[in-house]
């Protein structure tokens, strides 16, 4: 695992980063718990969805075969605060609110942005991160510098990200605009490499960390940020009681300063925000939806 304190100065411009690998089944399982003696209660095991595919907030280490990343450093804080043993499944993006509604798993982390249709449907802590949207091309594009220039090209996406719902803005308005979706971000890149897409719109960290990781630099990023989102850790509205459990747990890491130590690791400097926005400030700074 490389935290590449490179990147992490256009982060504190930009807010940045990408998925370099992952996939497969099967979680990261913390170490045994100690025996215990007769009477004692086993230690609660949450579910944690994600989509591990989606560096360098989730992936799968191919040396290890054990989850990585921002998200799963903050999340084993959050256990480790709570007492709580836990296995990080995964999923592709759009199955995870399906899988937390339907019992499948407790908990998601998965760089999920706090947006108002979303927050509908589940419950998210206070933000951990401050993100936002960009549009990557190949190196030799030239027609493409700027969101107007997106009418009538052939874009790429993630399924059930807020980068779809940019790319619908834009067919919307030119519909001569295609949009491909695919269930993996690597597999969007992969598809602008060898030319099937134009562009590909997608949050600014994990678009950089693919640029930052990509020997062969064959893709750019090209004018201004789209958006400014934060990330927030999602529970099912049914469990209210886990979810107090989960944001007290993150808010007693932003305050013991556990919670900084893990960002600075991963992105450099921290944004003072981080520490106080709660979730009702994230979703009503949200502009992309009505």
């Amino acid at each position: 695992m490389v935290k590449n304190k490179k990147l992490l100065v256009v982060f504190c411009i930009f807010v940045f980063a990408f998925a370099a690998v992952g996939c497969g089944g099967g979680g990261q399982v913390p170490s045994e718990p100690e025996p215990q003696a007769s009477g004692e209660s086993e230690p609660k095991k949450l579910l944690i969805g994600s989509d591990t595919a989606y560096a360098p907030f989730e992936w799968q280490d191919t040396a290890t075969g054990e989850y990585v990343g921002f998200d799963m450093d903050l999340i084993a804080a959050i256990m480790e605060e709570l007492g709580y043993d836990y296995e990080v499944q995964n999923f592709t993006f759009d199955g995870l609110i399906p899988a937390l509604q339907s019992g499948t798993i407790d908990v998601i982390i998965s760089a999920m942005t706090i947006k108002p249709s979303r927050a509908e449907r589940i419950d998210f802590t206070d933000p951990y991160y401050k993100s936002g949207l960009v549009i990557a091309v190949h190196k030799d594009n030239t027609d493409i510098n700027s969101f107007d220039d997106l009418a009538g090209k052939r874009l790429g996406v993630q399924i059930g990200t807020t980068g779809a719902d940019k790319a619908k803005e834009v067919q919307e308005k030119y519909p001569d605009t295609t949009i491909t979706t695919f269930d993996r971000i690597p597999e969007a890149f992969m598809a602008l490499r060898i030319g099937a897409v134009d562009a590909v719109i997608n949050d600014a960290p994990v678009t950089l960390y693919a640029i930052e990781q990509d020997a062969k630099k064959d893709i750019k990023v090209v004018g201004e940020m789209l958006s400014s989102e934060y990330y927030g850790i999602a529970v099912a509205k049914n469990n209210p009681e886990l979810y107090a459990e989960i944001n007290g747990a993150l808010k007693t890491l932003k305050e013991n300063g556990r919670f900084q130590e893990i960002y600075e690791q991963w992105f450099g400097e921290m944004p003072e925000e981080l520490l106080t926005i709660t979730v009702e400030e994230a979703l009503a700074a949200w502009e992309g939806e009505g």
